[in-house]
């Protein structure tokens, strides 16, 4: 070997020593010590119904589309999931501010807004065609009182302390920033103001939903705890899903 060769061989060993170096100091999904500190996991290897994006040990879900409103507004959906018993149990009052967060098609939406005789409905999606689709609804039944709200997904877009509920009906497990979309609920919350998930229950393999479509008390209420609620509740009412009711605290 020449003194060329030797060189250009010590070269690339050492090259690769530090490249290994930094890989084991620095593994993929984790922050670098003069980086900013982030609460996410970004996975190579993933399930395919993921995104590959981990929030505290749990795959964040791909999100179902415009596409699905279908699926929203099956016929059989009653039957199946019972949402009349969520709506029967929110203890809403005449004048709240209700936030329907991934409200999609409206279907709560719209089943909570004749109990709001001086409140309203937010009903709240990242989605322009879900909403226009509220808007169709909207004319179609006659329904004033709902109000579609174009989120981002870090933010809702909901005024600070302007809401008495935020609703979550089998959407949060979706959520690309759930830190920080919870995090601005908060804010948006009044004080003793209520968030209410309802999310397949994922401590039942026997329940035929996708697994990253479904969430476990356990882990939900972790969550919620690191973004400040309190746990009140949880009601299991309905067939494959929790009702797990968290509030803030009125610290006045």
């Amino acid at each position: 070997m020449t003194h060329s060769s030797k060189s250009n061989f010590l070269a690339f060993i050492l090259f690769f020593l530090v490249t290994l170096g930094c890989l084991v100091l620095n593994p993929v999904g984790t922050a670098r010590a003069d980086s900013p500190p982030t609460v996410y996991e970004q996975r190579v290897i993933h399930s395919l119904d993921g995104i590959g994006k981990y929030y505290m040990g749990r795959e964040i879900a791909k999100v179902m589309g415009y596409t699905g409103a279908g699926w929203l507004e099956r016929p059989s959906r009653e039957a199946q999931e019972q949402p009349s018993k969520i709506v029967s149990v929110l203890n809403l009052k005449p004048h709240d501010v209700v936030a329907d967060i991934g409200a999609g098609t409206g279907y709560l939406s719209f089943r909570i807004a004749p109990l709001l005789t001086t409140g309203k409905v937010l009903a709240v999606d990242v989605q322009p065609e879900m909403l226009e689709m509220i808007e169709l609804f909207k004319s179609e039944k006659n329904i004033t009182n709902v109000e579609p709200v174009l989120a981002t997904l870090t933010d809702p877009n909901l005024p600070d302390e302007s809401i008495d509920l935020a609703l979550m009906v089998d959407a949060y497990h979706e959520l690309e920033y759930p830190q920080e979309v919870m995090q601005k609920i908060v804010k948006a919350l009044k004080p003793g103001g209520r968030v209410v998930l309802v999310e397949y229950r994922g401590e039942n393999p026997f329940i035929a939903i996708k697994r990253l479509h479904k969430m476990t008390q356990k882990q939900v209420r972790k969550e919620m705890q690191a973004v400040g609620l309190v746990w009140r509740e949880t009601k299991n009412l309905l067939p494959r899903q929790h009702l797990i009711v968290l509030e803030k605290p009125n610290l006045q």
